[in-house]
């Protein structure tokens, strides 16, 4: 919540001194109000943003047995509420998870990690899921991925008025906002710190009861990502922290600056560390 709270206030203050320098006081006012509908909507409705935008379905014992009971036991075994479970139709085989806090979760996988891994490997992977709803790193991850959207929209803003300095347009700061706007939104997805996915995957590992499943899953995971496209990750980088692996094909130029996860083998090194 700390962290999210700071995440928010740097939004506001982003948004009014681009308000400033863009349109004056009457622009610093805009801003604000737009930063603060940005912060209401984000934190009760930017899972569902997520979940739109991978067009993902929810599910149930009836439509997806096995997963749901899955989920429904680990959940149990974490002492967590049970999240509600979705399916993406994604080819790429990744999961991730969202939601305010773990009263109002959801965990997400995809069609392809369904096909690709084994029910022990998956149930690690569910596991490291639910890892993440109990540290409660669902809230930053989301939001960030929403803000993140949202100040590339604040650089078109800035564009647009082009700066104002004594009445006279100044489109010079209007083009180093919409370069800068981009970069602050990569730094939203740093302040997502690589910590979160090892303490996630060792929570997990103890959830599920078997390190080595999750290590199995990553390695394999880590193999099909490589050679499987996931056009929507794509075309919202900034969404790829809230996946258990990467999922950018890293051919575009700004790919490799939204990576947040840390390297793959040392992940599974970790894991197999725990089962020694």
């Amino acid at each position: 919540m700390f962290k999210t709270s700071l995440l928010m206030a740097g939004i506001m203050i982003l948004f009014g001194m681009v308000g400033l320098y863009a349109g004056g006081s009457s622009g610093m006012m805009i801003a604000l109000l737009m930063a603060c509908g940005l912060n209401f909507f984000t934190y009760w409705f930017s899972d569902s943003i997520v979940l739109r935008i991978y067009k993902a379905r929810e599910v149930d014992e009836t439509s997806a047995p096995q997963l749901y009971s899955m989920v429904k036991e680990l959940a149990v075994g974490a002492k967590l509420p049970m999240p509600r479970v979705y399916l993406i139709d994604e080819a790429q085989p990744n999961a991730f998870a969202t939601g305010r806090n773990p009263k109002n979760a959801a965990v997400a996988a995809t069609t392809g990690i369904i096909r690709t891994l084994s029910a022990r490997e998956l149930r690690g992977v569910m596991a490291h899921e639910l890892a993440h709803v109990r540290n409660r790193d669902i809230l930053i991850s989301t939001i960030s991925a929403t803000m993140a959207g949202a100040i590339a929209m604040l650089a078109r803003f800035a564009l647009f008025f082009g700066g104002r300095n004594g009445g006279r347009a100044n489109p010079v700061f209007g083009i180093l906002i919409a370069i800068l706007a981009p970069l602050a939104a990569m730094l939203i997805q740093f302040a997502v710190s690589r910590s979160r996915e090892y303490e996630a995957d060792r929570t997990g590992a103890e959830i599920c009861g078997d390190p080595k499943a999750l290590a199995d899953a990553l390695a394999r995971i880590s193999a099909s990502v490589r050679n499987t496209p996931m056009n929507t990750a794509e075309d919202n980088p900034t969404t790829a922290q809230m996946m258990i692996m990467n999922p950018l094909s890293g051919k575009g130029n700004l790919s490799g600056l939204f990576s947040t996860h840390p390297p793959t083998e040392e992940r599974i090194a970790r894991l197999m560390a725990m089962t020694r």
